[in-house]
């Protein structure tokens, strides 16, 4: 899928950058990808708040094959069939993908241990180093 149609299917939705990526591509926001696209299949971005619309249609999440087996990434899942023929649908679900992304880019600003107190050094004397004597 060239990128020209994957701005032409999510052009109800706004302005979308594609990058290519190995043999398929990533469609972004603002800067934020929202989804991929693998196989000529659109997978959108999800999260627990949007997974059930995606297992409500019976969509899988994307995954690709390893040496060590399958692997699913559950951060973006398939697209409804329906929604390459109806663009303002995809443009909600596009939406959606891109609350998502918003939400993860927030948390990964937050820093991991802004709630902990700080852990100042202690207070008592250093040990004098090793093989020294003290005449």
């Amino acid at each position: 899928m060239d990128a020209d149609t994957l701005r032409e299917l999510f052009a109800a939705f706004g302005s979308v950058d594609v990058r290519r990526m190995f043999g398929g591509a990533r469609v972004f926001v603002e800067g934020l990808m929202i989804a991929l696209v693998s196989r000529e299949v659109i997978y959108l971005k999800a999260d627990a708040e949007t997974i059930p619309n995606f297992e409500r249609e019976a969509l899988a999440p994307f995954s690709y094959s390893t040496k060590n087996g399958e692997h699913k990434l559950t951060s973006y899942w398939r697209m409804p069939d329906r929604l390459y023929d109806d663009p303002e649908e995809l443009a909600q679900w596009a939406r959606r993908a891109h609350a998502v992304a918003v939400r993860a880019a927030a948390r990964k600003e937050k820093p991991r241990n802004a709630d902990k107190p700080v852990r100042r050094p202690s207070r008592t004397k250093a040990k004098r180093p090793r093989g020294r004597s003290r005449t």
